[in-house]
């Protein structure tokens, strides 16, 4: 098998245009797509890993919950 490099920046606006459209499909349907997450502890990296999730969701107009 052949290394191949990959473009992850490339990839995730490819991922985020299939969900924004996918999202648009349920918002025309008068359902609102959204995301929930619930974080237990301190822990930085798992902050900053929800943080970049919410941040996705704003970006695609999606609804969601930080608890």
């Amino acid at each position: 098998m052949t290394a191949r490099i990959i473009d992850g920046k490339t990839i995730a606006q490819e991922v985020r245009a299939e969900w924004k459209a996918r999202a648009d499909k349920l918002k025309a349907r008068g359902i609102t797509p959204g995301l929930a997450v619930i974080i237990v502890g301190e822990n930085p990296a798992s902050k900053v890993y929800v943080a970049n999730k919410l941040k996705a969701c704003a970006e695609l107009w999606l609804h969601s919950e930080h608890i």
